[in-house]
């Protein structure tokens, strides 16, 4: 097990050392068996998942463990990026935990979930939410998006930067937009934009292979918004093709964050899951 530096007060982060020597930090609330959460989106930190009560509602029911990926939030960073280090991270805080885990991952925190299974024995249930995964006729498309951002942010303009980030790569509509806008974290997410295009650069270039899962028997539960674009909903579905051990659920009149947008549905598909291994 790894070894986790637990601070002296309840209000600092608990920090596990990555495979590269990089400090990992997270967030302990609740009581029950473990659930580690991995935010998605390029500047998101753990508070995430504090938005629509997410995360106070499963601490209600479960040991939360609310992970700040490299380069946010409380967690270091390194000169070099490669998206194998972000799964690393993941395996680590999981492997810093006694008891064998259901691992939660959003978006690209849903993508650096899945490689995680690979690298770790200690995960007992994978919730997925919409991993950016081109399948098929898709692309991630994002060249022109990453030069429309490295251009905003060469001028300065970091909000627009993410804003242009949030609406072409995540698909969200105005209403999702304006709720995350609404975040007390917005202003945290403006700040780093500068580390978006490093992380679209490295998703972009993932393929996804599916004979590498064939053996993986963790049952996986896969979500995804019926509004959502064409490319997460088709990732959805090749995952669970691939999991010899997995089913979906689908939002319906819902897209990338229903966490936020259909908070109960979102809250009560989970714990049902979890709770059937308990």
């Amino acid at each position: 097990m790894a070894n986790v530096r637990t601070p002296n007060t309840s209000e600092e982060m608990e920090t596990v050392t990555s495979a590269d020597g990089t400090e990992i930090a997270f967030e302990r609330t609740g009581s029950g068996p473990p659930l580690v959460l991995v935010a998605g989106g390029a500047t998101t930190d753990h508070t995430r998942w504090d938005q629509a009560g997410v995360r106070p509602a499963f601490a209600e029911h479960c040991t939360v463990y609310a992970m700040d990926c490299r380069g946010r939030g409380e967690s270091g960073d390194a000169d070099e990026y490669e998206l194998e280090r972000e799964v690393e991270d993941v395996a680590a805080v999981v492997d810093a935990i006694s008891d064998p885990v259901t691992l939660l991952g959003h978006s690209v925190g849903a993508l650096y979930s899945l490689e995680a299974t690979l690298r770790t024995d200690n995960i007992d249930r994978l919730i997925l939410y919409e991993p950016p995964i081109a399948v098929g006729d898709h692309e991630l498309g994002v060249e022109a998006v990453v030069d429309g951002i490295e251009t905003l942010l060469a001028d300065g303009e970091k909000e627009q930067a993410l804003v242009l980030f949030l609406q072409e790569v995540g698909g969200l509509s105005p209403e999702e937009l304006d709720a995350l806008r609404s975040a007390p974290t917005w202003r945290d997410r403006v700040d780093i934009a500068h580390i978006i295009p490093r992380g679209l650069k490295a998703v972009a270039e993932y393929e996804f292979d599916a004979d590498r899962f064939t053996d993986l028997t963790t049952p996986a539960l896969l979500l995804s918004g019926s509004e959502s674009p064409p490319l997460y909903r088709d990732g959805i579905d090749a995952v669970n093709k691939a999991l010899p051990n997995s089913r979906t659920v689908t939002f319906d009149g819902h897209a990338h964050v229903a966490m936020l947008t259909a908070t109960d549905h979102f809250l009560d598909e989970v714990l049902a899951f979890i709770r059937e291994s308990n």
